[in-house]
């Protein structure tokens, strides 16, 4: 098992800059936002991308099982373009309440202005 939450997101933000040049950040939400992990808990992440689309889909469902298998966790990603992820309300406001910001290096930051 993955010693930490942000040893999941380092990974996955070192794998979206490899594959992808319009990645920019993603939010940890939900029971993980203490930073422990939590047995039979999803770790909950909205991805933020420039184009987010079919093509991309295909591309994150293999990083994202790679990375459960190789740290023992489940993910529950849910990639956004800026605006698709200000229509999806339900997401949006939980994320903006209590949602945690990591950059494109798998660090926490401000949030960038969606």
């Amino acid at each position: 098992m993955a010693n930490s939450v942000d040893e999941v997101i380092v990974k996955l933000s070192i794998a979206f800059n490899r594959i992808f040049n319009d990645f920019k950040g993603m939010y940890l939400f939900g029971v993980h936002t203490d930073g422990k992990l939590h047995k039979d808990e999803d770790i909950e992440l909205a991805a933020i991308f420039d184009i987010e689309d079919k093509s991309k889909r295909e591309q994150i469902w293999p990083i994202i099982g790679k990375i459960e298998t190789d740290l023992d966790v489940c993910i529950d990603l849910y990639p956004y373009t800026p605006d698709s992820f200000k229509k999806d309300e339900d997401i949006y406001n939980e994320v903006m309440e209590e949602g945690i910001f990591y950059n494109t290096k798998g660090e926490r930051a401000a949030g960038p202005a969606i």
